[in-house]
């Protein structure tokens, strides 16, 4: 296990089909908290799992994304018959939340979220949004989003909403320790388009006629090779290849450093923190 490795792990993690590296600012789903984890283990295993908590009105309700990455990935789910890095929680219960929340609105009587089994109380007063550091957006007078109401409810609830260890462990081996939680860290939205032009088969095939001659290339190092050759050569995958992949900039180094040495003490970051949900507004923009 190298930090190299663990980099280019992190840099090919989005592979043109369900597998994909967590992105804060997506146009589906309103950012309200994040945070992440780092595991190892003395046999060279590591695991990371970044929790995006959001409210997507497609799905009509707030969900927790856990997103991971590592070379010892266990239990992942599946789509379509391929594996995906994301497993979905659903911290409130899904009738009191309907109950609560019409047109992507707080109901006027809506008075709590039934969260892991604990009631967490609303607010429909608004100087508690502007105290909390939030600006209503509404449409109609006394109109609060449901966005808007998590964003103000996580704040004395935070451990409710987030993952507990069993649904961290969902696909982590349970030999590997937590080292490291950040919650918050300078972060890089990293939407890279990968359109394969060959199937797995071909891939497959063309790999076999060719690895004699590739210095003993992984078929996993090679289907990245010739997934990146495809990208650089369009102008904007290229671009978002050299500023926003995980190794273009210090976060994911200095994880990579901690996971290696096994020394929390390693990330000493010097970008300012911007994972806060208020830096990234596009967010549920569609």
């Amino acid at each position: 296990m190298t930090e190299e490795e663990i980099l280019n792990t992190l840099d090919n993690s989005n592979d043109g089909y369900y597998r994909s590296f967590v992105e804060l600012g997506h146009v589906y789903s309103y950012l309200i908290d994040t945070r992440l984890n780092v595991f190892g283990n003395d046999h060279k295993h590591w695991a990371i799992a970044v929790e995006r908590l959001g409210y997507n009105p497609r799905a009509g309700t707030i969900i927790l994304e856990i997103h991971y990455y590592g070379n010892c990935l266990i239990n992942l789910e599946h789509y379509n018959k391929r594996p995906t890095s994301t497993y979905d929680v659903f911290p409130i219960d899904e009738e009191n939340f309907n109950e609560t929340i019409e047109d992507e609105i707080l109901k006027p009587d809506a008075k709590f979220w039934l969260v892991k089994g604990q009631q967490v109380a609303l607010s429909h007063h608004a100087p508690d949004y502007k105290n909390a550091g939030i600006e209503l957006k509404a449409y109609t007078p006394n109109e609060i989003r449901a966005e808007e109401a998590g964003r103000l409810a996580i704040l004395k609830n935070r451990e409710l909403f987030r993952a507990t260890d069993k649904e961290l462990y969902k696909s982590i081996p349970t030999d590997l320790k937590k080292i490291l939680v950040l919650d918050e860290w300078f972060h890089k939205d990293f939407p890279l388009e990968i359109r394969p032009t060959m199937s797995d088969e071909q891939l497959r095939k063309t790999y076999e006629l060719n690895k004699n001659g590739l210095d003993g290339m992984s078929f996993e190092r090679f289907a990245q090779t010739i997934q990146l050759q495809e990208v650089l050569n369009d102008q904007s995958g290229r671009e978002i290849w050299e500023h926003n992949r995980p190794s273009a900039y210090e976060t994911w180094p200095l994880l990579a450093k901690v996971i290696v040495t096994k020394d929390p003490k390693q990330y000493q970051p010097t970008l300012k923190a911007n994972t806060h949900w208020a830096n990234w507004p596009e967010s549920g923009s569609m």
